[in-house]
């Protein structure tokens, strides 16, 4: 870390409506000279696209493709992006990696931030998760006074959520994609399917909320989540 070399930002830009990047996030995607962003295999770039309007031309892009498949591991991929981010900050200039909801609850960017940190002088600007987000969207107040929230992934086993989900007040199911029929069936064990409620995409223009029961678990996406609110109606 010296004064010649760039500054790192893992910049959370929130969970998809534009107008719900921090006033900081933006001032810092309007300063810096590089930005860097998850690209899928299949091209699709979701945290580009939330930022597009804010980013100027003559701006440099590192896009990191990630596999984001069961099947082959990523940290290959976040090798080579810490690389190509590295070479830049090297030669004095400013990088933020843009990350969907908040950098470091289950953000990409942890990868990165593990690789760099040490080297170069870095900087963390949180972002509203799609947790939170998708409660807004939902209308229904996630946590009262003592209540204990619960966030895990729907990669876990079953029998992993199956004991977490029976001890929580209040949880958050999120990367539902292919595993929704999973969790389906350990909220139904649990008694607790007619509780939870479906979004996805939060705040995206192609947001979809629709009764749990409805759902298709082929057509369910990576970015959709179940929420199972408190069931504390009010607060004394």
């Amino acid at each position: 870390m010296t004064e010649t070399t760039g500054k790192l930002y893992g910049l959370g830009i929130g969970p998809g409506d534009p107008e719900l990047i921090t006033l900081k996030a933006y001032r810092i995607l309007q300063s810096v000279p590089v930005i860097a962003y998850p690209a899928m295999e299949n091209g699709k770039v979701l945290a580009r696209s939330i930022v597009a309007d804010y980013l100027r031309p003559e701006q440099i892009e590192i896009p990191m493709p990630l596999p984001f498949s069961p099947t082959r591991s990523s940290q290959p991929y976040y090798d080579i992006a810490a690389e190509k981010i590295a070479a830049h900050l090297s030669e004095g200039r400013d990088v933020a990696v843009l990350c969907e909801g908040e950098p470091f609850l289950y953000g990409t960017f942890m990868y990165l931030f593990n690789r760099l940190s040490g080297k170069f002088t870095t900087e963390v600007v949180p972002g509203i998760s799609s947790t939170m987000a998708s409660a807004s969207a939902l209308g229904v107040p996630l946590t009262y006074r003592n209540d204990v929230l619960s966030i895990m992934p729907a990669t876990l086993d079953a029998e992993v959520l199956r004991d977490r989900l029976a001890v929580a007040d209040a949880a958050v199911i999120i990367k539902l994609g292919r595993h929704f029929a999973k969790v389906r069936d350990v909220l139904i064990e649990l008694g607790q399917f007619d509780r939870a409620l479906y979004i996805e995409r939060a705040t995206m223009p192609n947001q979809v909320i629709r009764a749990i029961a409805d759902v298709d678990p082929a057509v369910v996406p990576y970015w959709a989540l179940v929420m199972i609110p408190s069931q504390q109606k009010s607060v004394t």
